[in-house]
């Protein structure tokens, strides 16, 4: 019987991987793993903060290498990696950065401009020869057009709206959310056979996440999707990998499918071992009272072998949840935040006039595009940087904590001593319980902050923050990097919190039946 071509086709290998190990220190992230990517899926990976899913890119994208085990691609395949932790460097343009898309074949655009040099000096052979090469060059070009990579520049930058920025922009003023735009703008033009996502959606709008999830919906080639915003990648995805105590496992169907497999898997197991268990106690009590007995010494050895061969199973490790519980501070003014015709900015304003007022007790949730202004009007609000013109007044009594998009600092010190520096009257166990119950284990809490995850950092600062005594919290996107277990977790906490809260925030599951008020920013924002 002859294999359908398409079929063989679907089917191909892109990237194989045997037996996989890896780790940091004593702490295993991959254990003996083994799989194949196959072309046309479309793979979510999904697992706690911690698991390695990061760590899982940067060993496939080779910038990492594995401690054990081998990472083979296809041959002459393309792959495009998104990364949440990629430097732009000052001084480029984002024009730059979209062109770098093509940098490989500006190189055979050089190779071009030299075999043009060598032919004024050459003979008729090695003229034909510079002939036949420059041809084939010419023809790659003309394939991957070449000659119309500004139109294709300004196409993609139409669509993610970075025109509106100005395509002469310097990116190292760019917001979260820009950058990101900036970043996956780049990696679409490069056209890889393979796209490798990590949080792409972080600091991204509803506006562009919605484009996001129709082109992934429709995206032909195969890619990998790192995201904890569940509903995204429901609605994009095939195939789960799920990362679980140094395991990969393979489910078929999107994340609703996986979740019920995995819950009826889990009830499997925990059913046979606690048969087994059952058995276990039988045979030691039945060997215990009569391997003595001369009558019942050979069924009692009998049952002992038995024992002795049985394969004992085990129950998975289950990673520790975290509590999360916000102190609060005396109770402050009727108002808390007040603006007289405040107007944002930096060198040049970034809203019209503003009057905003919130009273105790409100639950305001700002959303909006990316860079128009939402986390420079909460710096505002804090006095982090100064207005351009009018006032904030600040209601009396206020204890505030605030929680920025990223970690500050070069993240070399040690969870414990990162907590230590707010709170040096902690002793080591309070600071350890502290930590512990944000879900941060005993590896985690004496590890530097830069090795851990983007989660993990996160519930770093989030613990620090939840220890310090408050009436009005300001949250920066403090969902970002936060798997599904520590959202739902921080979303009870605020729901119990009785203070006053400022959340800048994209997902609408996340901040429904907790806002009592959602601002829509591009209503006052210049840049929207």
């Amino acid at each position: 019987m002859r294999e359908n071509p398409a079929s063989a086709v679907f089917n191909m290998s892109i990237l194989t991987v045997e037996n996989l190990s890896h780790g940091f220190g004593d702490r295993a992230l991959f254990r003996d793993v083994t799989f194949r990517l196959l072309a046309g899926e479309h793979i979510g990976l999904v697992g706690a903060n911690g698991e390695g899913k990061s760590t899982f890119f940067n060993i496939v994208t080779g910038t990492l290498m594995p401690d054990e085990g081998t990472v083979t691609w296809a041959k002459n395949v393309r792959v495009g990696y998104l990364d949440q932790h990629t430097v732009l460097k000052p001084g480029m343009t984002i024009r730059d950065v979209l062109a770098s898309a093509f940098s490989w074949l500006y190189e055979k655009e050089e190779e071009v401009n030299r075999i043009c040099e060598k032919m004024g000096d050459a003979d008729e052979e090695t003229m034909t020869t510079l002939l036949e090469e420059m041809g084939v060059l010419q023809e790659m070009l003309e394939q991957h057009d070449f000659y119309t990579i500004d139109t294709k520049i300004d196409e993609i930058g139409h669509a993610f709206e970075l025109d509106a920025l100005g395509f002469d922009k310097d990116v190292s003023e760019l917001s979260g959310g820009q950058r990101t735009k900036v970043l996956l703008a780049k990696l679409l033009l490069e056209k890889p056979d393979i796209l490798l996502l990590d949080e792409p959606t972080n600091y991204l709008d509803e506006q562009h996440i919605d484009w996001l999830r129709r082109y992934l919906s429709e995206y032909e080639n195969a890619f990998i999707l790192i995201s904890h915003d569940m509903p995204f990648l429901n609605s994009v995805v095939n195939v789960i990998w799920h990362v679980e105590n140094a395991h990969l496992e393979r489910y078929p169907g999107d994340y609703d499918h996986f979740l019920e497999v995995y819950e009826m898997r889990k009830g499997q197991i925990e059913a046979a071992y606690n048969r087994q268990q059952q058995e276990i106690k039988e045979l030691k009590d039945f060997v215990a009272r009569n391997k003595s007995r001369v009558a019942t010494r050979n069924m009692a050895m009998s049952r002992q072998k038995k024992l002795d061969k049985m394969d004992v199973i085990e129950l998975m490790k289950e990673n520790p949840k975290p509590e999360f519980r916000f102190k609060e501070a005396r109770v402050p003014s009727r108002v808390v935040v007040e603006t007289k015709d405040l107007v944002i900015g930096y060198d040049r304003p970034l809203s019209r006039p503003l009057n905003i007022h919130i009273e105790r007790g409100e639950r305001v949730i700002l959303r909006g595009a990316n860079g128009i202004g939402k986390t420079t009007l909460l710096k505002s609000i804090l006095g982090l940087i100064p207005e351009i013109s009018g006032e904030v007044i600040l209601g009396d009594y206020l204890a505030t904590g605030y929680f920025e998009q990223e970690l500050s600092g070069d993240g070399s010190k040690t969870c414990m001593d990162e907590f230590w520096d707010e709170y040096p009257s902690y002793t080591n166990y309070e600071v350890r319980a502290a930590l512990a119950k944000c879900g941060l284990t005993t590896k985690h809490i004496e590890s530097q902050v830069r090795v851990l995850s983007g989660g993990e950092q996160a519930k770093v600062r989030l613990c620090k923050l939840m220890n310090r005594e408050s009436n009005l919290l300001i949250l920066d996107e403090p969902t970002n990097h936060l798997d599904v277990d520590a959202k739902e977790a921080l979303r009870e906490a605020l729901l119990e919190y009785r203070g006053t809260m400022i959340i800048v925030c994209h997902e609408a599951e996340f901040y429904e039946g907790l806002a009592t008020r959602v601002v829509d920013c591009g209503e006052w924002s210049l840049l929207a």
